[in-house]
């Protein structure tokens, strides 16, 4: 079978597009190692921190539940932990929750400045528990 003249640039139109593409993709490659290589480590851990913490508050949101009731059933007795601690559980539960995906999301920007945290009672949950 001969190779008609169309198909023959064709061919060569196929060549050429895909040595571009890998040009684009070395070059690209390029640019994001030397990006890496430039970024400093502080900045670094404190972005991955604010990352760590998100996904932290995210999952462990629904342990404020039980968490609240019990502080509030040691402060005001249990007739207020079976009402005001569930739904300050539940108000909790939330706000952490809401807090870690916002946190998750915008984990590569600085905001609050220098990654600090938004809850800082306790800034993770199991914090202050003692294992």
């Amino acid at each position: 079978m001969a190779i008609s003249k169309f198909d023959r640039a064709n061919l060569r139109i196929n060549y050429l597009e895909e040595s571009k593409m890998k040009r684009i993709i070395s070059i690209g490659l390029i640019f994001l190692f030397i990006l890496c290589l430039s970024s400093s480590n502080a900045y670094c851990e404190s972005a991955m921190k604010k990352l760590g913490r998100g996904l932290s508050n995210a999952i462990t949101a629904p342990f404020e539940i039980p968490e609240q009731i019990s502080r509030t059933n040691m402060q005001d007795g249990p007739a207020a932990a079976m009402t005001y601690g569930t739904l300050k559980g539940l108000a909790m539960t939330g706000v952490r929750a809401i807090v870690g995906i916002y946190e998750v999301v915008t984990f590569p920007i600085p905001f609050p400045k220098g990654y600090s945290p938004i809850l800082t009672d306790p800034e993770f949950f199991f914090e202050e528990k003692n294992w």
